[in-house]
């Protein structure tokens, strides 16, 4: 098996079927690429309709992929984005097999450079191309954070993740305030703030430090066999660069001209879970 991230559940989900497995770590098990630029930005959730179109208008062409909650809100944005100008395809559980690698296709040739997807994106597929992750919606674990900007930087190559933070997202904030300053990246004061209200567990206690650091890892950095058992356990806004504007969305343009999206072959990935 080989992953970015490994939870005690899956290291015991291995021991279930191998009688004496080896442990190999190459780096720190959970970091995040330096190969991605992070950047946070406070978005109240009423204005992350707005700010998006806003950045997508200044972002340079590639591949964009958008990570939400809902299956709902992948079909909303996908619908949103194609009336403001930006050729968009989504993807989810509820699409069929078919219907995802005809998404996949279209993503991969640039015919439809947005992917709106659910977690169901976030591991397994390897798209090359993929400049920009915008994290719509943060997930609730650090470990799916992990792994969802990890689609961009790959192969040596610089990617851009974008992550809209506001008060929905208390559970995560410390430690994705740790995992910021632990790659050198910059970390708003606002951020600092809301990580030092509590929310997310930490890394060094809790649920568990990382590396060892303190306490048994959430992402899995050590064997746990060798553990000796047991299970892991308002700022002031910085603004994001963008003014907010209310309501909707009107007829704009977007920056990557008229294409129109399509279907076709491409890799499948099929988890219905999402």
């Amino acid at each position: 098996m080989f992953s970015a991230t490994f939870p005690r559940e899956i290291q015991r989900l291995a021991s279930d079927f191998l009688r004496d497995y080896i442990f190999l770590t190459v780096g720190r098990v959970g970091a995040a690429s330096k190969d991605v630029k992070q950047t946070v930005v406070w978005v109240d959730q009423q204005d992350k309709e707005d700010y998006l179109i806003r950045f997508l208008n200044e972002v340079q062409d590639g591949l964009i992929l958008i990570f939400v909650e809902t299956k709902r809100n992948a079909d909303f944005l996908e619908d949103m984005l194609c009336h403001e100008g930006f050729p968009a395809t989504s993807i989810h559980g509820d699409r069929t097999q078919r219907e995802r690698e005809a998404a996949l296709a279209s993503f991969r040739s640039g015919r439809t450079p947005v992917l709106v997807a659910t977690d169901v994106a976030a591991r397994g597929l390897d798209i090359s191309g993929v400049t920009q992750v915008i994290n719509y919606d943060l997930p609730t674990n650090i470990d799916d954070y992990v792994h969802r900007i990890g689609r961009t930087g790959r192969v040596g190559n610089v990617g851009n993740a974008l992550s809209m933070v506001n008060d929905k997202n208390r559970n995560i904030v410390r430690e994705l305030h740790e995992l910021l300053q632990e790659n050198g990246q910059e970390c708003p004061p606002w951020l600092a703030q809301l990580a030092s209200y509590g929310g997310g567990g930490g890394r060094g206690g809790g649920r568990g430090g990382r590396g060892g650091r303190g306490g048994s890892s959430r992402f899995g950095a050590r064997d746990f066999r060798k553990e000796g058992g047991g299970g892991g356990g308002p700022p002031s806004r910085g603004g994001g660069g963008f003014e907010s504007r209310g309501g909707g969305y009107g007829d704009r343009s977007g920056g990557y001209g008229d294409r129109n999206g399509g279907g076709g072959g491409g890799g499948g990935y099929d988890n219905s879970s999402w």
